[in-house]
């Protein structure tokens, strides 16, 4: 049997069961998200619906059995919302499936860069700010898909959007499992989310805006392969020169991934001074889940934010990530129940507008009053949501951050990383289609 070593982490089994499923309650949420927004893109909801539970339970199981750390992984709000929006559809008229071979790419790279000091030289060549910025122009995004699901905003010609009709019975309901939700944040309610979309689920279903037909429960569906040869990821990428949103994919997950994965162990009291003990191993996890999440047909996995509640329970093993895991397998068999609910925007919704809100609260970290610093993050955060792409907003960013510097004769302060990721991107933008 696998040892977690929970006297020598100052824990016991019963603490680490009720933090694994404070933490489940707090991201389950993911499984009626996910299908609802890769759905838009044309995914098949129950190829999502598998394939979200098939990588969080993977990524999950490494980090519990592997890294022994109590830090759950699952697909990432933001990217997923980027994959169906930006990416889908795009130059080219990229089909889902391609875009699932970026997602694969990135995967792969992921993997190699975890097993090598590259990772850790990437990671910090990247200025602050702009990561700040990139995290707080997700926020932004998917904040403002959510409104626009909702019908809180609709498109306009003249002012590019405006104010919806709030009299529509759906914008109302979407409204009102806003405000519980919020509610619920506010009073920092463990699974303030799931528990936000199950109120405004009954609401729904008394007001015969939902049915369940199929009933609650269904035996899982065999998983489809998006992905049935590797090598031809790789020239899906190459056809169509997807290597921006690789790269946003890539860059968005290392350093989120990264974060998080700190964040969490200092609150645990897992760090050694500034270093992650198991580092590697803790990374692998999120890499290998998102490339064999591709594989299945979901966009990239990352360490959730939300196992910090699942901290705050008692949790600091891989223990309480196997209760995770565990709890995530018995889900799939409610494919009917997150089919009906995933499929009303009312009740999915409101939780893109609150995750944005808390995403977006990184620029309180961006050294607003250094105008070099501060313009690259605000073209990062303004660029995003108006151009419904993660990687433009990036682009930009590397773009103007060394053209700043070097205007300030702040040349050497810049990473010669960041000069080639300038270089690259300028090329992108200038003669590859979008």
């Amino acid at each position: 049997m696998f040892s977690f070593k929970l006297k020598e982490n100052g824990t016991n089994a019963k603490t680490e069961i009720v933090a694994g499923i404070t933490t489940f309650l707090t991201m389950v949420y993911i499984v009626v998200i996910n299908p609802a927004i890769l759905h838009d893109a044309g995914v098949p909801f129950n190829a999502v619906f598998m394939a979200t539970i098939i990588a969080t339970v993977i990524g999950t199981l490494w980090m519990a059995l592997c890294a022994n750390y109590p830090i759950a992984i699952a697909p990432g709000m933001g990217l997923n919302a980027y994959f169906a929006y930006s990416v889908v559809g795009s130059h080219g008229n990229i089909s889902y499936t391609t875009a699932f071979s970026a997602v694969f790419v990135a995967g792969i790279i992921f993997i190699i860069l975890s097993l090598t000091p590259f990772r850790k030289k990437l990671i910090e060549a990247i200025p602050e700010n702009l990561k700040h910025g990139i995290t707080a122009g997700i926020g932004l995004f998917i904040a403002f898909v959510g409104l626009k699901q909702t019908g809180i905003i609709i498109g306009d010609k003249e002012n590019l959007v405006k104010l919806g009709d709030l009299h529509n019975p759906l914008t109302i309901l979407a409204l009102i499992g806003l405000a519980i939700t919020l509610i619920l944040m506010a009073r920092k309610i463990n699974g303030a989310l799931f528990i936000g979309m199950l109120v405004t689920g009954i609401i729904a279903v008394i007001t015969g805006r939902l049915k369940f037909e199929n009933g609650f429960v269904a035996r899982p569906s065999l998983p489809h392969f998006m992905i049935e040869n590797p090598f031809s990821a790789f020239g899906d990428v190459i056809q169509h020169s997807l290597y921006a949103v690789v790269f946003s994919f890539l860059l968005v997950t290392i350093f989120d991934t990264t974060g998080t994965m700190v964040g969490v162990a200092e609150q645990a009291g897992l760090m050694k001074g500034k270093t992650l003990p198991r580092a590697r191993q803790a990374l692998l996890s999120d890499s290998i889940a998102t490339t064999i999440g591709a594989i299945f047909g979901t966009s990239p996995t990352s360490a959730f934010i939300e196992s910090t509640s699942g901290v705050a329970a008692g949790g600091r093993t891989g223990l309480t990530t196997l209760i995770v895991a565990v709890l995530f397998i018995v889900s799939s068999f409610f494919s009917p129940l997150v089919s009906v609910v995933s499929g009303l925007s009312a009740i999915t919704a409101p939780a893109l507008i609150i995750v944005g809100s808390l995403m977006i609260g990184s620029v309180a970290h961006i050294k607003w009053n250094e105008f070099d610093e501060a313009f690259p993050a605000f073209l990062i955060i303004l660029s995003m949501p108006l151009t419904s792409s993660i990687a433009t907003g990036i682009a930009l960013g590397f773009i103007s951050y060394p053209l700043l510097k070097v205007v300030r004769g702040k040349w050497r302060d810049v990473h010669a990383l960041v000069y080639i990721f300038a270089v690259l991107f300028i090329l992108q933008l200038g003669f590859v289609p979008h």
